[in-house]
């Protein structure tokens, strides 16, 4: 499995993707970046949930649900 990208990098493309300049595709934008560009569409839509303009489940969100389930696998354990 390939090593995740780190939040910054992630953060700096997805920021860079959306002021970008008409005619410039999001594909040119990944390739410039060395990303797949299905993987910056997937950054785009995540961070549209994580700023709350399209429904869903956000990172912090997730790692708080992440978080409790460990906690309740850890309880029923005991």
């Amino acid at each position: 499995m390939p090593k995740p990208y780190p939040q910054e990098f992630r953060d700096d493309v997805v920021r860079v993707a959306r002021d970008r300049e008409p005619g410039v595709t999001v594909e040119q934008i990944a390739k410039d970046f060395g990303v797949h560009p299905m993987t910056l569409f997937k950054w785009l839509r995540q961070a549209d949930t994580d700023e709350g303009v399209k429904p869903g489940v956000s990172r912090s969100d997730s790692a708080e649900l992440r978080e409790a389930r460990k906690r309740i696998t850890l309880l029923e354990q005991e």
